[in-house]
């Protein structure tokens, strides 16, 4: 069977497969390149949501000092049939840990936890971040959007499962004066729409974080 027919049916099958996946799941996404079993065909389009800024910064270190627990963010971009996508644009920006944007919300020419980076020959545009804050009404989310030769082909965000976020706001200051999200995933219109594919795995400790999301692109 030809390799992007291996990749679609893999494609398939882990979009229909549940949320926890098997080893063996995971050991194919794995062989097919994928950062994370968590998969489906093509990411849904949600709002850009508020603030989005182009500073113009091409960086993959895009925390400006600002406190927090130290993530590092990848984005995989692959087209439908699994193929990695070299050479995307890829816009992130979130709220940092008070549920602050920056260049807004008064903090006019600040630009922390805003970046560009363009996917490598594995499709993947990584960043060095921290976990996002919440503010009330929306449920923890980092805001993306993807672009391929100057045409905005995808915008979305990523979420992360409530557990995740519990354990952050917790027992890592400064979140931990602030307490749990008002809205979890399931309260959030956005994140419910968005479904399950639009949740990041996440990995590692409240002292090294890794984030991924696999996103697929029409």
């Amino acid at each position: 069977m030809p390799a992007a027919l291996n990749r679609r049916a893999l494609l398939a099958h882990l979009a229909a497969a549940p949320a926890t996946l098997s080893l063996s799941l995971r050991a194919e996404a794995q062989q097919a390149g994928l950062i994370t079993g968590n998969v489906c065909l093509v990411q849904p389009e949600t709002t850009a949501g508020p603030f989005y800024l182009d500073p113009g910064l091409v960086r993959r270190d895009i925390t400006e000092g600002r406190p927090g627990a130290p993530m590092r963010l990848r984005l995989q971009v692959v087209r439908a049939d699994c193929s990695p996508v070299e050479g995307a644009r890829v816009d992130v920006w979130h709220c940092d840990a008070a549920g602050a944007y920056s260049g807004v919300q008064g903090l006019p020419g600040t630009t922390f936890l805003r970046g560009t980076q363009f996917s490598g020959a594995d499709g993947v545009a990584e960043f060095a971040t921290i976990y996002p804050g919440w503010y009330p009404g929306r449920t923890p989310h980092v805001h993306y959007i993807v672009f391929l030769d100057d045409r905005t082909v995808l915008t979305s965000q990523l979420f992360f499962a409530d557990a995740a976020s519990a354990a952050v706001y917790g027992n890592v200051a400064p979140y931990d004066a602030r307490g749990l999200p008002d809205r979890p995933n399931d309260a959030d219109g956005i994140a419910r729409r968005a479904g399950a594919a639009a949740v990041a795995a996440v990995t590692g400790s409240t002292r090294a974080l890794e984030a991924a999301l696999v996103v697929g692109i029409a």
